[in-house]
């Protein structure tokens, strides 16, 4: 496992703080809050950037959001650094010390380790700023609700920007994600589309109910549903341009209540993913008609819900030439990571990027390709501990740099 003392001595983080950083993490992670309900996590936050002397505005989109800001030389713009800070609804399987104490709740997702980052960049920038180190200014968003609450989309909403609660407006945006696919130590980068657009769809179907064995005086939403899951397959086999990307799972079907009796109606929901704008168009109209029609072929009435998520995560290419750079000079050539093609999981800071210009990029977390270590969302993940201080010094560094 790379550890920080893999680094030379000039550029290490002082023990002391990387172990401080570790204790935040750990009780960031005994104590996972859901979107929205992220109380304790902002106070958290709150505490440590107090601690730093670095000025901050809470109770931001809906409540939990927390703005930071560290001035520099100049009067501005700033470069923006954002973490998520929310956990998932899931029962953590880990047996670690500092699991999670609140029931069916986990970071199962990392969003501990990246809030832990962030605050070791306010402490670190905090310092380069009282030595006149710092050129720009920079604003730390800490964003709650990413898994799917949208809290990314509040936090430009609510301004944080556009210098309406910073003293700063943001010019470029940067931010992570641990990627336990990549090894401790390497940062991937790519740019374009990274992460796709991530919708919902539900479907009501309504027929007519009657006794399971005369089914001939019913209309059977049941078996419309049937067809309907198989038939939605096809948008993505025979619609979509097989040189683009696409996906809709049906993820959820809830019909019925007893064995004898068909019944009214039935539903069923899942998610829709796409990288192109022009193909998030055609895959939202397709399942209209799909459904509609499987459902009129059966005798039955579809009603159909599309909810619109995340904009597909896109980066832009001088920004992340940025990244790389000081990706490659902090941590070396060979630690960077050019990412093929993107991934159909749905990121919301892909709201910062259709304000500003912005990069995401990938901070390996697995041991070594000898030690792979449980993929994101699963009730066994932890965020590796060793890659904390690697986070904090390319924040740092993209800051200074900026």
């Amino acid at each position: 496992m790379s550890s920080q003392h893999d680094v030379p001595a000039d550029r290490r983080l002082p023990d002391e703080l990387v172990e401080s950083l570790v204790e935040i993490r750990h009780d960031l992670h005994a104590h996972p809050e859901v979107g929205y309900e992220e109380h304790r996590t902002s106070e958290v936050i709150q505490r440590e950037l107090t601690a730093a002397g670095v000025r901050h505005v809470g109770g931001l989109a809906g409540g939990t959001g927390v703005l930071a800001w560290i001035p520099g030389r100049g009067e501005g713009p700033a470069t923006g650094l954002r973490a998520d800070i929310d956990a998932l609804p899931i029962k953590e399987e880990t047996g670690l010390p500092w699991a999670s104490t609140h029931p069916g709740r986990m970071h199962a997702c990392g969003h501990d380790g990246h809030t832990t980052i962030l605050l070791g960049a306010a402490r670190v920038l905090a310092e380069e700023s009282k030595a006149g180190r710092l050129e720009r200014p920079v604003v730390l968003v800490f964003q709650p609700a990413e898994e799917g609450g949208g809290g990314g989309r509040r936090m430009v909403e609510d301004g944080c920007l556009e210098g309406r609660v910073a003293p700063f407006k943001v010019d470029r945006m940067f931010g992570l994600h641990g990627w336990p696919m990549l090894d401790a130590g390497m940062v991937g980068v790519k740019d374009g589309p990274l992460l796709a657009a991530s919708d919902r769809f539900e479907i009501d179907v309504h027929g007519e109910g009657c006794h399971a064995a005369q089914p001939h005086f019913g209309r059977d939403p049941v078996v419309a549903t049937a067809a309907m899951v198989t038939a939605l397959q096809s948008i993505v086999g025979r619609n979509v341009d097989p040189l683009d990307a696409a996906v809709v799972s049906v993820t959820v079907i809830d019909a019925g209540s007893a064995f004898n009796v068909i019944p009214m109606s039935a539903r069923l929901g899942g998610t829709a993913r796409s990288l192109r704008a022009g193909i998030q168009d055609l895959v939202e109209r397709r399942i209209e008609e799909v459904a509609t029609a499987i459902a009129t072929a059966h005798g039955c009435r579809a009603e159909v819900r599309y909810q619109r998520g995340y904009p597909v995560t896109v980066n832009d290419p001088d920004t992340t030439d940025r990244v790389r750079a000081i990706a490659g000079e902090e941590l070396g050539a060979d630690r960077i990571v050019e990412v093929d093609r993107p991934t159909m999981g749905g990121e919301d800071f892909a709201f910062y990027g259709q304000v500003v210009p912005a990069s995401f990029f990938l901070l390996g977390q697995r041991p070594s390709p000898a030690d792979p270590m449980p993929d994101l969302h699963s009730p066994r993940y932890d965020f590796n501990d060793a890659t904390i201080e690697t986070g904090v010094r390319l924040f740092r560094r993209i800051a200074l740099a900026s």
